[in-house]
């Protein structure tokens, strides 16, 4: 087994086994970490904001727009407020090589391809982390008996768990984007195809 697969395993080992039900899901949160994060090789600063014809969102758009979300999420129920380290509630053009300009990163938003207003991969990565990271931590406080209740989300009235995993399909919908926009942009798989015998 290669170091990063080593890496990639132990990162999603469990010492011991999750007992509560918020701990079950920050697991389910924490595994969308490294399985997105690795779709990254390959970008770096030269080509972070690419995008190509019918494909919809580039690389530091999707890190952005996941952790906007879980943070969001998050601040539900944990009481705090949004990263002002992260984020910056702007117009759509004020971020920078640090933050995340809410409106440039929220639902329906249309990507810029201007890297001028995004942070830099190597930021947007630790942004990403940090939310995923705030997501497990406040899970695991919540519980048991929250996970059943129905909180207001984009379309309507949600069950907590469901929300979660919801999120956590949403994390795995964008990594997808970034396995289409890896193919048009010729960069190698991540994950081998099988090879015919």
């Amino acid at each position: 087994m290669c170091t990063e697969n080593r890496e990639r395993t132990y990162a999603l080992r469990m010492t011991t086994a999750p007992n509560t039900h918020g701990e079950i899901l920050a697991v389910m949160i924490l595994s969308t970490k490294p399985l997105t994060l690795r779709y990254l090789a390959g970008f770096n600063e030269s080509n972070r904001t690419l995008q190509r014809a019918d494909l919809p969102n580039h690389p530091v758009w999707i890190l952005g727009h996941l952790a906007l979300t879980m943070q969001r999420f998050s601040m539900r129920f944990d009481a705090g407020p949004l990263p002002d380290s992260d984020f910056v509630e702007g117009d759509g053009r004020q971020g920078d090589a640090d933050r995340f300009d809410t409106e440039s990163v929220s639902k329906d938003s249309t990507p810029s391809a201007d890297p001028a207003h995004f942070p830099t991969l190597a930021r947007a990565q630790d942004i990403f982390s940090t939310a995923c990271d705030r997501m497990a931590a406040m899970l695991r406080t919540q519980p048991d008996t929250r996970f059943s209740e129905e909180v207001p989300w984009h379309d309507g009235m949600q069950r907590v768990d469901a929300l979660v995993a919801r999120l956590a399909f949403h994390n795995g919908l964008h990594a997808g984007q970034l396995t289409d926009l890896r193919r048009a942009m010729g960069l190698p798989f991540v994950i081998r195809p099988a090879t015919s015998r």
